[in-house]
């Protein structure tokens, strides 16, 4: 992990304003083949250019965001919603980029764009703030989403300032001349972008490799990173080994803005200190946080935590976690909370779990730790260190988080959590749960949930043994 503060950000590129429109659809429009979407929510945020920056702003990093807009009231609303971190250059008629998304329950139905991609007719301005934009930052990202704010011009310039002040550029790339972003550290395009540039396919790891290659004999750059959706990223620098990971979303809702929340964790790596592999790792952990949510989303520091440490596998910390469930319950989401031993995982845990998750949109584990199941089963247990159980128990579909209590019982646990639903078997009656009178004090609930029958870890130990 590393530490964004105090780290700033330069953000240069198109910003656009993104309006969502939610409600539910429950039927066919009678006028045509489409369905009827029944408003019940509407919501603006900065995109683009400004989605990187939000996203950099969620991690905890500093970021100054350099755009032009235009001089309508699209600008001013981003304006707005930007607030002081964003030294936006009103252009008189210039159209704003603005995409309106209609969402029916968790499905996007359609995208409606108005916007003007014509190149900037006059970059004096941004030219002219661009020195003092620069000095300070640790890294300059390059935001071009083709809406014409990045002409040749202010791509050089910001190239040329950066590197004479010893400054990493990162560029999110695009069209098929990546010859105007040389002099850049690190180029993000997504496949589909890359095999473009490339003139190549990109469909299996040797291709992507191939295509990237072939790019930096072409194009002066440090390194690409391929954005390559279910496949994960694939590093490729210059003078050494290509670097190939997974993707880590557990579900995809919504791939809007994870390119720019892939090169705003990138760039606030590399501007803390992180090797790119490093910073790369991050920023895969990231994506798979916001494709997990609606809309154009950001990660927080607290999600990436999670995301990393489930990665690795390995037991948050208290701070971590209580970080982790604040901010899941801050989106409006149902956190859940089931405790246990989970010595040797079988049926009736994987049953019981997964039952767990069906009354709630994020699920907590909380394991005892190796002394506590010693005092609860006897000297011969834990069969499996905490580690191993968290490991085992952490790469199940249906828990989203994983921690180890000392204690006997796990109040602590719950009282430093403040879940929505605790949840127990059937073989206990709700007045001897423990945790639910504190649960039920602020709202929330216990389930007792169905066991399967003839399924214990104590039983699997005894029939080992005989």
């Amino acid at each position: 992990m590393f530490d964004p503060s105090g780290r700033r950000v330069l953000v240069l590129g198109d910003v656009m304003l993104d309006r969502f429109v939610y409600g539910a659809a429950g039927r066919l429009s009678p006028e045509a083949p489409v369905p009827v979407v029944r408003l019940s929510e509407r919501r603006a945020m900065a995109g683009g250019a400004g989605n990187v920056a939000r996203n950099i702003q969620a991690l905890g990093g500093e970021v100054l965001l350099l755009a032009a807009i235009g001089a309508d009231a699209a600008g001013a609303e981003l304006a707005a919603l930007l607030g002081p971190a964003a030294q936006l250059l009103r252009v008189p008629g210039r159209m704003t980029p603005v995409k309106l998304r209609v969402i029916a329950g968790r499905q996007q139905v359609v995208r409606v764009d108005e916007e003007d991609a014509a190149p900037l007719t006059d970059a004096a301005a941004l030219l002219e703030a661009l020195p003092a934009a620069l000095d300070g930052a640790q890294a300059v990202v390059l935001s071009d989403y083709a809406k014409g704010t990045l002409p040749p011009a202010v791509i050089a310039a910001a190239i040329v300032g950066a590197r004479a002040r010893g400054i990493p550029v990162l560029a999110d790339p695009k069209g098929r001349d990546f010859a105007r972003y040389a002099g850049v550290d690190v180029l993000t395009p997504n496949a589909g972008e890359l095999a473009e540039a490339a003139g190549m396919p990109v469909a299996t790891d040797a291709e992507c490799e191939g295509a990237a290659r072939h790019l930096l004999t072409r194009i002066e750059a440090r390194a690409i990173l391929a954005t390559r959706s279910e496949k994960g990223m694939m590093l490729v620098p210059r003078d050494a080994p290509a670097t190939l990971i997974p993707a880590m979303a557990r579900e995809v809702f919504d791939v809007s803005g994870a390119g720019d929340t892939v090169i705003a964790t990138l760039a606030l790596g590399v501007a803390s200190g992180l090797s790119l592999e490093g910073a790369m790792r991050a920023a895969n952990a990231a994506a798979g946080v916001v494709v997990g949510k609606i809309g154009t989303a950001t990660c927080s520091l607290a999600e990436l935590e999670a995301a990393l440490r489930e990665g690795d596998g390995a037991l948050l910390t208290w701070p971590e976690a209580a970080r982790q469930v604040a901010a899941w319950q801050a989106q409006g989401l149902r956190v859940g909370f089931a405790n246990g031993c989970f010595d040797l995982l079988h049926a009736g845990h994987v049953g019981l779990l997964r039952a767990a998750r069906a009354h709630c949109d994020r699920l907590v584990v909380a394991l005892n730790d190796d002394a506590s199941v010693t005092r609860l089963k006897g000297p011969a247990r834990p069969i499996n260190t905490l580690a191993d159980r968290a490991a085992v128990i952490g790469a199940l579909a249906a828990v989203d988080l994983v921690v180890g209590f000392a204690e006997d019982t796990p109040l602590e646990a719950i009282l430093a959590l403040r879940p929505d639903v605790l949840f127990k078997g059937q073989d206990y009656r709700i007045e001897d749960v423990v945790g639910a009178p504190e649960i039920a004090s602020w709202g929330g609930r216990t389930v007792l949930l169905e066991l399967l029958p003839g399924r214990s870890t104590t039983g699997m130990v005894e029939r080992m043994r005989s």
